[in-house]
């Protein structure tokens, strides 16, 4: 009995500690405390968007050019599993009729069903995928980009259930061991279990670089912007040229838009 009174004592002397220090910890957070600066040479958007030309990567003598995913898979040390099941990709090529379903024809120019077409997460405005995610792994950021954070996914795989556009690898194994580029030590590596995607390469936006996949191809096949100013460089092209986008019927919202 003694000893269970002198618990309960301890218990409340704990309590009352904890109320008379509660009003110092707030006036305390509320100080000038230091605060992470934005870099002032940072890329800033309101709606990224990603315009790709497809014509231009079909280009005589640019077939097969695969400069775009090299330099994203190196910079992003994404591990190459050599088994298709397995296989973890965030930017790679996919015939028309996978690319845009339903929108195929048999009286369709040739190209059109033998080309590859360059694919990636398309930072849906409407992303189902962050509606299904119970961890908030996933999530939009206010510039449109779809962001994944790699230590709050728990690898229900519910995001690649509710992607429409198969944009979503997971490592059944842990990568690391299929690294076969030089490792970049500036990009987290990721864990068995692991739900990855495209970011856009909002690490490069945050030190005004642009996406590494548009750094690198050298055709001008990719072209990457924001939607939401009249003179960004894919609003241009979007008032130039025809284009289409992946399964707009669903309402996603996606922001990559294709000039065939």
């Amino acid at each position: 009995m003694e000893s269970s009174r002198r618990d309960l004592l301890k218990l409340g002397g704990a309590c009352a500690l904890g109320l008379t220090t509660l009003p110092l910890v707030k006036a305390h957070a509320k100080s000038d405390l230091p605060k992470v600066m934005d870099n002032p040479d940072a890329l800033k958007g309101k709606r990224w968007a990603m315009v790709v030309d497809a014509k231009k990567c079909w280009e005589k003598g640019k077939e097969g050019c695969k400069d775009c995913i090299d330099a994203c898979h190196k910079i992003h040390n994404v591990p190459d599993i050599g088994n298709v099941k397995e296989e973890i990709k965030w930017i790679w090529n996919e015939k028309f009729q996978h690319v845009f379903p339903g929108m195929e024809s048999p009286h369709m120019a040739h190209d059109y069903h033998e080309k590859p077409f360059m694919v990636f997460c398309n930072h849906c405005g409407n992303a189902p995928c962050v509606r299904v995610c119970p961890t908030q792994a996933t999530f939009k950021r206010p510039d449109g980009i779809t962001m994944m954070d790699f230590h709050r996914c728990i690898g229900c795989r519910y995001c690649m259930a509710g992607c429409p556009y198969g944009a979503r690898s997971f490592n059944f194994r842990d990568p690391r061991a299929f690294i076969k580029t030089e490792l970049n030590m500036t990009f987290p590596t990721r864990e068995r279990g692991v739900v990855e995607k495209c970011s856009f390469c909002e690490e490069r936006l945050a030190v005004g670089l642009l996406p590494a996949c548009v750094e690198a191809c050298k055709h001008g096949a990719l072209v990457f912007g924001d939607l939401e100013d009249p003179n960004s460089p894919v609003r241009k092209l979007l008032a130039e040229h025809f284009t289409i986008r992946r399964k707009p019927e669903l309402g996603t919202e996606p922001g990559v838009y294709y000039i065939v």
